[in-house]
């Protein structure tokens, strides 16, 4: 529980925070672009989300959910304000691809659970466009979804993982294991499902 108390507040509350200070600036920003997620979504399945989609249920979402609302004080007093809800960024330099890297390489890759969970995901070179886009485009407000146009399961990111490194993909992790291991963020992070799209960007 203070674990998740932690992560609440570091959120929501350095966001409320700062965005309450930008409020009473004399001169206050244009815009800002304020990070989000896709855990906002929650488990859902096969259901196609977009921006307009609710919340879902679950830590994550409701985190994501309050996260977005910590920006209201901004957007209040005038400033142009974008929540961008990241879908999985990858890269080989860090994050969870880099994390999935070694034991794929080491040919102990495979799907975790059930596989047919949808993985929304983005390319960290994405990300960066999408933010430069986002700082300087009027019309850009509020949630915007920041996936790739195709999300795919999880085992679709393995078998083509595994096919660009080359290496076997037999060894799945069932998804008791993944809550022995990671315990409640398995479900949040690696179990449950979210095909996002995004029809604003």
């Amino acid at each position: 529980m203070k674990k998740k108390g932690r992560i609440r507040e570091s959120r929501l509350g350095g966001t409320r925070q700062l965005c309450e200070a930008l409020a009473k600036l004399e001169r206050p920003p244009s815009v800002l672009v304020s990070a989000s997620a896709i855990g906002y979504y929650g488990d859902r399945g096969t259901e196609p989300l977009t921006e307009d989609s609710p919340p879902g249920a679950g830590f994550l979402a409701d985190v994501c959910h309050g996260w977005e609302a910590a920006t209201d004080p901004a957007a209040d007093a005038g400033i142009r304000v974008v929540n961008l809800r990241l879908g999985m960024v990858l890269s080989g330099d860090g994050g969870a691809l880099a994390k999935m890297l070694l034991p794929f390489r080491m040919g102990f890759g495979g799907i975790v659970g059930s596989g047919k969970q949808f993985w929304s995901w983005v390319a960290i070179e994405d990300v960066i466009g999408v933010i430069q886009h986002a700082l300087s485009t009027e019309w850009v407000r509020r949630p915007m979804n920041v996936v790739s146009p195709n999300a795919v399961t999880n085992r679709e990111f393995t078998k083509t993982l595994g096919r660009v490194l080359g290496r076997p993909t037999i060894f799945p992790m069932p998804a008791v294991v993944a809550r022995v291991v990671f315990s409640e963020m398995a479900e949040a992070l690696l179990l449950c499902s979210a095909r996002v799209q995004s029809i604003r960007l």
